[in-house]
């Protein structure tokens, strides 16, 4: 349990950072006065200042920030916003004062770094660890007694390679060509599992069993551990990344819509509680699993602040793209309240999905359905 509960943090820490280190590095390059760089939410349990950045660690271990110079006159989410007394020397190194696309770049470079780190692990684990994917062997998985494969001699873990001379790499593609030829023999040509070559003549029955087939076997496609080299790797990782991002669009959506129209948590959803328990889960099977579902926490992270959610990136980006198109800035009251309002629902959310962790653990039931 103390394993699990370091290696959350850990994890948690590194997310977190890698996200803030996305804002804090693109702001220093457009010359953005950065005041703090902070690992968790105020109240503040220390901090120390190397140049003009306070460097601080708070008390609440939930997340992160960075706070820019003049970013409130941009709308921070802040419900009552003071006038800050800008400097005339340090004006043109506010936030507020730079242009709407470098502003846009600063609030999604967090999101960006959540995705590139995603990548990365990704590309690391299909190159080093290799991917379990299908091979080009069709494999015996089942024989049913008195089926004409047991007849005709096939046997569990027997390798069908040919199929009247046609080479078979796919199950679907055998079932295609038994279908055609019902009622008539077949020669097959299989490798034993002691690696012995036979041929084996078959006719698939017209009448069969629904849960049988025509053959009475079952057949499923091997599987390989691939390897990509390191200069394709990323490119593989990239695209993986970006078909497990659209299942969690849909996966939030579908979340969202069943907790407000039905107030109850799906099953498979997890809050802090629920992802710590994973953590060890993934602990216990090995470094690559481990690593993989830190991307996948990655990739939760940024979808969900690229989301246009008010109080979180998206919500602020949303609204920079509404001054870069009207050519206005939005009225600050209005941002305000709009991202209290946002941060507010955040709040209501992650305690029903807690409370929800909570119950499920006293009751035992578990957080993925089996």
């Amino acid at each position: 349990m103390i394993l699990t509960v370091i290696i959350f943090l850990v994890i948690l820490s590194v997310l977190v950072l890698i996200h803030e280190a996305g804002h804090f590095f693109v702001a220093k390059f457009f010359g953005i006065k950065v005041e703090e760089f902070g690992f968790g939410l105020p109240p503040r349990a220390f901090g120390m200042k190397r140049g003009e950045t306070v460097y601080s660690i708070n008390w609440l271990p939930i997340g992160g920030f960075v706070k820019l110079y003049g970013e409130d006159e941009a709308g921070t989410g802040a419900v009552k916003v003071k006038a800050q007394k800008v400097k005339e020397k340090d004006k043109e190194r506010a936030f507020f004062s730079k242009p709407v696309w470098q502003r846009a770049l600063v609030v999604f470079a967090g999101v960006a770094m959540n995705f590139l780190l995603a990548v990365l692990i990704i590309s690391v684990l299909f190159s080093v660890v290799g991917v379990q994917t299908g091979g080009d062997k069709v494999i015996v998985t089942q024989v049913i007694s008195g089926s004409p494969a047991q007849k005709a001699g096939l046997r569990t873990g027997d390798t069908i390679q040919y199929i009247n001379s046609i080479k078979v790499t796919d199950p679907n593609q055998l079932v295609a060509i038994t279908k055609e030829h019902l009622g008539e023999k077949l020669t097959l040509k299989v490798q034993t599992q002691n690696n012995k070559e036979e041929t084996i003549s078959i006719t698939p029955r017209k009448e069969y069993p629904p849960d049988q087939g025509p053959m009475g076997v079952a057949i499923s496609q091997n599987i390989i551990t691939q390897k990509y080299p390191w200069y394709k790797a990323p490119f593989i990782g990239t695209y993986q990344a970006l078909q497990e991002s659209g299942l969690i669009v849909q996966g939030l959506g579908m979340v969202v819509f069943q907790i407000f129209t039905k107030a109850t948590v799906p099953q498979g959803v997890a809050g802090p509680v629920g992802i710590a328990e994973l953590t060890g889960q993934f602990v216990q099977l090995g470094p690559s699993a481990l690593l993989s579902f830190v991307s996948l926490l990655s990739l939760n992270l940024a979808i969900l602040n690229i989301l246009p959610i008010p109080a979180l990136d998206g919500g602020r980006l949303f609204f920079i793209i509404i001054e870069g198109v009207t050519r206005r800035k939005v009225n600050q009251k209005v941002e305000s309240y709009t991202h209290a309002i946002g941060m507010a629902i955040l709040l209501l959310l992650i305690v029903l999905i807690t409370l929800h962790d909570i119950i499920r653990l006293i009751t035992g039931q578990p957080i993925l359905p089996k």
